[in-house]
């Protein structure tokens, strides 16, 4: 969800992370098709002396509401930064 300074959405899914400081939302798109745009939204909240955030809830939005979030999240201040955690790695087969 990182606009590169445009006005307008983008059209391909997109991975976004924006912070106030103290929380970080991730947002990441799950289903992208013609008819049925998802994402997940993980927010996690920054602990002192913690390496990544503590992980509070995921949210599952249409593009619609992903935008309008993200939107309301900016005009209160929050702003992009780089991702804060790592997808946890498929375990290997045993």
């Amino acid at each position: 969800m990182h606009f590169n300074n445009s006005k307008r959405p983008p059209l391909s899914p997109q991975e976004g992370w924006i912070s106030d400081g103290r929380h970080v939302l991730h947002f990441r798109p799950t289903r992208w098709d013609r008819w049925c745009q998802q994402l997940e939204v993980t927010v996690g909240e920054l602990l002192p002396d913690q390496p990544v955030p503590l992980l509070k809830k995921r949210l599952e939005l249409s593009r619609e509401q992903a935008l309008k979030l993200w939107s309301e999240k900016r005009k209160e201040g929050w702003q992009t930064t780089a991702p804060q955690w790592r997808p946890p790695q498929a375990r290997a087969q045993e």
